[in-house]
């Protein structure tokens, strides 16, 4: 199984190989899951304290946050809530970071024992008030024993794109495409079962297994199941899926390049019946 840092390099390696610019750092290249740009501070208060929204996402988000060398996201997540907490903190901001910390792979689980550990700390009102938060951005919670363990993390619920899908997804964005940069790279997580639509892209598509079991299936072929380390080219044109086992989460980088006139063509579900006969 590939780790981490090949995975990545792979995709780096892909993203040369389609001539998109790839000129990080080696500590931005090792700390790749800090992809987008933080605008927060700019959209909130760009024009009341510009200064202080510059400093927001520029140095705490764009700079120490992205120190994963140092200290990984999920650890500096843990850090940043149980301050929060400590402080008596219990407003949007800690539920920002309660929603970022679910995003870099803290689990329901570990959230609940963080929480009630502090609770006798801080103080135990402190405990009910950050509970409450927590169970609105865990309420969709999938079962942490298998998605805290992905390597990218869970991400967030698949939304934007639910009506595609049979079963939940979630996704990790990592770079999204800009006009001088079209290139996209996502993490995309199954539940077991969940499959996405046939459908259809104009431009190639390339994914990069990560985690647990699934399948990817080209119109007129047969199923190919696929593992970690596993690697598919998706041809402009091809009419395909690809999803979870029906008893497997499933992880797969999804490497593409976007341009304003590429899209995808989404076309009918896979059916219960053709996926029940999958091994």
């Amino acid at each position: 199984m590939k780790t981490k840092k090949q995975i990545i390099v792979l995709a780096l390696a892909i993203m040369a190989l389609c001539g998109v610019s790839t000129s990080l750092s080696a500590q931005e290249s090792s700390a790749v899951s800090e992809k987008k740009k933080v605008t927060d501070g700019r959209d909130y208060l760009g024009d009341f304290a510009p200064k202080f929204a510059e400093i927001n996402d520029d140095i705490l988000f764009g700079q120490i946050w992205s120190r994963e060398k140092e200290l990984s996201a999920r650890d500096r997540s843990l850090i940043t809530v149980a301050a929060l907490m400590g402080s008596g903190i219990t407003d949007q901001s800690l539920r920002g970071h309660l929603q970022k910390a679910k995003g870099n792979g803290v689990t329901k689980q570990e959230m609940v024992e963080v929480i009630t550990q502090l609770a006798f700390y801080t103080g135990w009102p402190k405990g009910w008030a950050v509970f409450a938060q927590a169970m609105e951005v865990y309420k969709d919670d999938v079962s942490g024993s298998v998605s805290s363990k992905t390597m990218f993390g869970l991400g967030e619920p698949n939304t934007a794109y639910a009506g595609y899908f049979t079963g939940k997804s979630y996704v990790k964005a990592f770079f999204s495409p800009t006009e001088k940069n079209p290139m996209s790279v996502d993490n995309v997580t199954f539940e077991p079962g969940c499959r996405n639509n046939w459908h259809i892209h104009s431009s190639e598509q390339i994914l990069l297994v990560t985690d647990g079991r699934g399948w990817y299936q080209e119109e007129g072929k047969k199923p190919q199941p696929l593992l970690p380390g596993d690697v598919v080219i998706v041809r402009p044109g091809v009419k395909h899926w690809h999803g979870a086992a029906h008893d497997s989460w499933f992880s797969h980088l999804s490497v593409g390049y976007y341009t304003p006139k590429d899209k995808t063509n989404w076309l009918e579900p896979v059916s219960d019946k053709k996926y029940g006969e999958l091994d």
